[in-house]
């Protein structure tokens, strides 16, 4: 089974979410904590790439110049890297970018305009670095469309290419016809992009992963453009579940999603999908509650230990006595808001 790349987006796609006004310190402190976890691919810049910043679409924060140098000084193992839209971004754009070290460039064009994106993709690989087409609107064409353009796009020089659901209208079954469509006429690695308008991102990333694309994309707390993208939390759980292979330590990953991306959209619940992770009823969160507050231990591991047990009652000595062995982690305690988890019906 084929373990996917999961790129993470959240400073790049989710960066539209607060009107592209990530700082340098946030940039620092999220892609500090998502290297430490393993993600090994992070996307970072205006949510419409290199040379986007503008009042017309948007004014970020920083110049990309500033978001690329705390990169490069911040980042030691992770390749980080910035897209890039013929017309927005200028060629230019792709050699400046390349100057402060980024590993890979992602060549955004309409399905319907892949020709403009020649240049850039040579330009690129001529600085040796990764690059991606993502055909923005890919469900705009059919399948067999839709692979000639990825044919093209190999032939410029293409290492990747991006099926993208921009609007989030995808089904599995239409992602699933596009890749058929593709692999007949090349083996290109493949990357998925998915938006969550229609309730399907997870459904379509899990589904790319099982027809063995090489990179998923995926954003902390779900943040990004529109009703946003895969979640990062969600679809590490879902993948290791389904055996993919992803291996990044949940507890630490939701508390960095706590900590540094749920106050800006408050998306995605850390104690819900620990829930959801272990199996653990919410009914039994007050005694969770009680007795990691007695003992001063982060709730999300007494949760994964107490499973480990019972997934199916509530033994306040079992889970007295489990606590007791944990080592006292004040901020993980912290991470967990417990406010509006009510009611006995397991009692």
């Amino acid at each position: 089974m084929i373990s996917p790349k999961i790129l993470d987006v959240t400073l790049r796609d989710g960066s539209y979410a607060i009107d592209f006004q990530f700082s340098c310190i946030q940039q620092k402190l999220i892609t500090e904590g998502l290297e430490k976890l393993g993600i090994e691919y992070i996307e970072i810049g205006h949510g419409m790439g290199i040379n986007a910043s503008s009042p017309r679409n948007g004014l970020a924060l920083h110049t990309d110049a500033e978001y690329l140098d705390t990169a490069r000084k911040t980042l030691k193992k992770a390749k980080y890297g910035m897209f890039c839209i013929p017309g927005v971004a200028r060629l230019e754009d792709v050699d400046i970018a390349s100057d402060y070290g980024v590993g890979f460039l992602r060549i955004g064009t309409n399905v319907t305009e892949v020709d403009s994106s020649k240049p850039y993709i040579e330009r690129a690989k001529k600085r040796g670095l990764l690059v991606a087409t993502n055909y923005m609107k890919s469900y705009a064409v059919d399948p067999a469309e839709f692979a000639e353009q990825v044919v093209k796009s190999e032939s410029y020089g293409a290492d990747l290419a991006y099926i993208v659901d921009s609007a989030g209208c995808m089904t599995p079954d239409q992602l699933e016809r596009f890749y058929e469509a593709v692999r007949a006429k090349t083996s290109i690695a493949l990357g998925f992009h998915g938006h969550d308008n229609s309730g399907l991102a997870m459904c379509n990333s899990l589904k790319a992963a099982e027809l063995g694309f090489s990179f998923i994309d995926c954003s902390l707390q779900g943040m990004g453009r529109s009703s946003g993208n895969t979640s990062t939390e969600q679809f590490a759980i879902c993948a290791n579940k389904m055996g993919y292979g992803i291996n990044i330590d949940i507890k630490k990953l939701l508390r960095l999603s706590k900590k540094y991306v749920y106050p800006l959209c408050k998306r995605i619940n850390v104690i819900d999908t620990m829930c959801g992770y272990t199996g653990f009823h919410t009914s039994y969160l007050r005694d969770i509650h009680q007795i990691a507050g007695k003992y001063g231990v982060d709730p999300l591991e007494l949760i994964e230990e107490y499973t480990k047990v019972d997934q199916v009652h509530m033994n306040t000595e079992v889970l007295d006595r489990i606590a007791a062995t944990l080592d006292e982690d004040m901020e993980g305690f912290t991470v967990c808001d417990f406010n509006g988890y009510f009611g006995h019906e397991q009692n």
